[in-house]
């Protein structure tokens, strides 16, 4: 590696590492009741608020700065590792069907229990979890020939799930409820708690490590299964390991802020000219590539409009959907060999 690339990197990485702090601090700051500059005694809990401006910090910007961190993170590093184990890189947790089954078994949840939010304990999370689990299994099941083959399945059981969550909302037991249910289902870290922060943190942590400890398995498998076999890898353990990691982030992260999708599929696309595509690299990166991300949406959608707040989840969607468009209709040109 010459200098010149040795600097680039160095200087990629300075850049990602600093730009989730210099967002988080943005969005702690800037709000629809202006600016505010944050206390970082108040943040570190070394005093109370004594004013409404650090009680809004405190109260509403911290909490929703932190999950949107935390669920930007986990979706850029689950779809770095996924489009690493899959080698396909229109593979992320929504496009594979995780995020549709992971919202189908917190509605399970919050419509057995009753509940009217989803961030209503620790019962959403857990089911959430369980149903990103079984999407994922059937899917890498189903689509075992890979390419397109796994991108039908993840789209088909996504569906399924969709069709399930639509009884769920058509039966429900209020008209509340189903409103309820609707706004979450949007994707939005807007009336979060640091309760909700606190149950999100640990599935998050634990989800990561989890991804980051696939790197090395990730980039052998890069060269082809075989020579992974060849170099020590157990295939079955890694593929094991980051479906369980993604199964653990996504899960918690849809019981917590809904459906949140395209961050794991725009990420890593974005990252890979500045950092390589070895996973072992993209991971890592797209986790400080996703905390940058999605709090940076949320910030937007909230200075954006005329005193209506635009929900993560769509501004996510508004961007992913034309970025997905993009990476097929490029695979789609190669594999033809024309235009």
């Amino acid at each position: 590696m010459s200098g010149r690339t040795r600097w680039d990197a160095r200087a990629s990485w300075a850049l990602l590492i600093l730009l989730p702090l210099a967002v988080g601090w943005l969005s702690l700051g800037y709000g629809p009741s202006g600016w505010i500059m944050p206390d970082a005694g108040v943040l570190l809990g070394l005093r109370a608020p004594d004013t409404a401006s650090g009680i809004v910090m405190l109260e509403l910007r911290l909490p929703r700065t932190l999950i949107a961190m935390m669920i930007g993170a986990v979706l850029g590093a689950c779809g770095a590792a996924l489009q690493g184990l899959t080698r396909n890189p229109l593979a992320e947790p929504g496009t594979l069907g995780a995020s549709s089954t992971a919202a189908l078994g917190a509605v399970a949840a919050i419509y057995f229990g009753h509940a009217g939010s989803a961030a209503a304990g620790p019962a959403p999370a857990a089911a959430g979890l369980l149903g990103a689990s079984i999407g994922l299994g059937l899917v890498l099941a189903l689509g075992r020939g890979g390419g397109l083959s796994l991108i039908l399945a993840g789209v088909g059981v996504g569906a399924l799930a969709t069709a399930f969550i639509s009884l769920a909302l058509t039966f429900a037991p209020s008209p509340y409820a189903t409103l309820e249910m609707i706004d979450w289902l949007i994707g939005s870290v807007a009336d979060r708690t640091l309760a909700d922060a606190g149950l999100l943190g640990p599935f998050a942590a634990l989800s990561l490590v989890l991804l980051i400890g696939c790197g090395t398995g990730l980039d052998a498998l890069g060269l082809g299964e075989r020579t992974a076999r060849s170099m020590g890898v157990k295939l079955g353990r890694l593929r094991l390991q980051v479906v369980a990691a993604t199964a653990i982030g996504v899960g918690a992260a849809t019981a917590i802020a809904g459906g949140i999708g395209f961050v794991g599929l725009i990420v890593p696309h974005a990252l890979r000219p500045f950092v390589g595509h070895r996973p072992g690299r993209l991971v890592p990166a797209s986790m400080l590539g996703g905390a940058t991300l999605l709090p940076l949406a949320d910030l937007a959608g909230r200075l954006i409009g005329d005193g209506t707040e635009i929900r993560v989840g769509v501004a996510t969607a508004l961007i992913g959907a034309p970025v997905f468009l993009h990476i097929l209709l490029t695979r789609a040109r190669a594999e033809r060999g024309t235009w």
